[in-house]
């Protein structure tokens, strides 16, 4: 009952508000205060009497040309051709209308669509047609938004445009008609003074850098905005030092993220030296660091471990990037990233990487995963256990079953993922997604015994639901051909006693590719084959084993069935599991 000085929460908005926390209450108020002031500062720089200070709106000069280092496929203006659009894993059908008037399918669609980057396919055509093509899209695109709002002019598309438009500016410009040239230029050198006043207003995060990497493109590369430059440095070089850690992991925890960077981060690098100045230190150990992290999570299959937003990627974008790496031999020495909260063990033929990491700050923890102390484990090329990983835009609607702690190779207690996610609008509006929040607190460290690599992690997720701790051990083999696990459920320093026991559950997705069958008249042993055909036993004890289904999320042709092995139990306040998996 409600007493007499107490009153209800007057709308929906401030009922979800009283369920925040205090600290999450107080981010959420100083987010939406550093929203205001920058759209405030970006309102003011864009006026009249400040916006000539960005240079020319007319960009009919450019003095280099940035190198695309992104996949293309000619095929794409075949389709085109056909009257179809394929972007972000959906296809529409535009017939004879323009992509710019009909419906999208999804926002992942119409960022692509608005984005531009599907121009290098236009250009790696090679065909008249894709060229003249390519020229009435761009130009049908100003006309319809010239001076426009909405998701066309939200800052981080406007940048990937304008990379996308200089990029390949001389597919667009080179021996155009005089019309079309004065109407690309005009709108071109339009954006840029544009999204140089206004790219403040970019969420946090990669939206804010490829904002600001698009400006400093277009300070290099477009005369007259060269004034500019030196500011434009100095705020990259800031973002840069503030989004990428001293391990060279970005700070949403995503690794995948790392590749997109570098796919933009390379060829602006190479554009200092035409203009006869110094990179940014910033930038260049921006770029050292990351390439060495992308080693760092890449698996035997050659992509990257599916943590927190890493799902579908690319072999060759990666491979691409790592071409670029001419420090590196290749090889990855050391066992942990502590500042990206991930530790890497390796032996023979195995790799393993575990996420022993808090999840990162709520304004970049929109697509964190709830996937403490979880691990994937390859066997040469052959992945073995999978975390299911982030899907595709066209498989959206398996977002949020993605981000749960069942959907990891870890355990999950009382039915509940370990992190708690924050529900309330405004978080969505200011950070893209509704952001996780918890473990506060995960230890690891990693020792060599007897030639065996031991990874020993513990988090907090948990206490403040159940009051208990989740402590999981990892030993790989010197040879690699077993690895030993311990889940330990107890309090944190102290014996806890439940009122009635507690289910947990502990998870181990397999890769589709994976062949599992129940051993005969052992019901806590299974037999798995590999891709290469080799076998391998998984054993339990301190659960209940058994096969269930799985989908794997990240999976090149979309969401896969998969099955996973689940160890179910019990505990009453302490418990613990042993298991083990080693080659027959």
């Amino acid at each position: 009952m409600l007493s007499r000085a107490a009153k209800p929460p007057s709308s929906f908005s401030e009922k979800l508000m009283a369920r925040l926390s205090i600290q999450e209450r107080t981010r959420l108020t100083t987010l939406a205060l550093d929203r205001w002031r920058r759209r405030a500062v970006s309102r003011a720089l864009y006026s009249p009497f400040l916006k000539w200070r960005y240079g020319s709106t007319v960009a009919d000069q450019l003095l280099i040309v940035p190198q695309s280092l992104r996949t293309a496929d000619p095929s794409f203006w075949h389709e085109i051709e056909i009257g179809q659009f394929g972007l972000s894993g959906s296809l529409v059908i535009v017939d004879d209308k323009s992509p710019f008037e009909v419906s999208p399918p999804s926002t992942g669609w119409a960022r692509n669509l608005h984005g531009f980057g599907w121009l290098r396919h236009l250009e790696a055509a090679d065909d008249p047609k894709a060229i003249e093509g390519a020229r009435r899209l761009v130009v049908d695109w100003i006309k319809r938004h010239k001076g426009g709002t909405g998701l066309p002019w939200e800052a981080d598309v406007t940048g990937r445009r304008l990379i996308s438009w200089i990029t390949h500016a001389p597919l667009l410009l080179e021996d155009a008609d005089p019309k079309t040239y004065d109407i690309i230029t005009e709108s071109l050198g339009f954006q840029i003074v544009r999204l140089s006043a206004t790219w403040r207003d970019a969420p946090p995060g990669m939206p804010r850098l490829i904002a600001l990497i698009a400006v400093t493109l277009a300070d290099l590369a477009v005369a007259g905005h060269q004034r500019r430059l030196k500011d434009a440095e100095r705020m990259l070089s800031d973002e840069l030092n503030k989004q990428i850690l001293p391990d060279g992991g970005h700070i949403s925890r995503n690794p995948a993220v790392l590749v997109d960077l570098m796919l933009d981060l390379l060829p602006l690098a190479q554009c200092f030296k035409p203009r006869e100045r110094k990179k940014p230190e910033a930038l260049s150990r921006a770029i050292k660091s990351s390439l060495s992290m992308l080693r760092y999570m890449r698996m035997g299959d050659g992509l990257l471990a599916r943590f927190n937003g890493a799902g579908v990627g690319s072999v060759a974008g990666l491979a691409t990037v790592l071409a670029y790496d001419d420090v590196n031999t290749g090889e990855v020495t050391q066992e942990e990233a502590r500042y990206s909260g991930y530790a890497r063990l390796t032996a023979g033929n195995s790799i393993i990487i575990a996420d022993v990491g808090v999840p990162p700050e709520l304004e970049y923890a929109a697509q964190a995963h709830a996937g403490a102390l979880s691990f994937e484990m390859c066997i040469g090329k052959d992945l073995v256990f999978v975390n299911g990983g982030a899907p595709s835009h066209a498989d959206n609607e398996w977002r949020a079953a993605s981000r749960a702690t069942a959907a990891h190779n870890t355990l999950r207690l009382g039915e509940k993922s370990s992190s708690k996610l924050v529900r309330h609008k405004l978080f969505k509006d200011l950070v893209g997604e509704m952001p996780i929040r918890f473990p506060t607190k995960v230890f690891h460290e990693i020792n060599r015994t007897s030639g065996d690599t031991v990874l020993k992690s513990c988090h907090d997720g948990y206490v403040p639901r159940f009051g208990l701790m989740h402590h999981r051990e990892l030993t790989l083999s010197k040879d690699g051909t077993k690895l030993d696990g311990l889940d330990r459920i107890d309090g944190p320093g102290v014996s806890v006693r439940l009122r009635e026991d507690l289910p947990f559950a502990i998870h181990f997705h397999l890769h589709p590719d994976i062949t599992i069958e129940q051993m005969k008249g052992d019901p806590f042993t299974v037999r798995l084959q590999l891709p290469d055909l080799s076998t391998w036993q998984f054993k339990a004890e301190g659960a209940e084993l058994s096969i269930e289904d799985s989908i794997f999320f990240a999976d090149t042709s979309g969401a896969a069935r998969s099955q996973q092995i689940v160890l179910r139990g019990a505990t009453f306040g302490e418990s613990q599991v042993r298991w083990s998996i080693f080659k027959q």
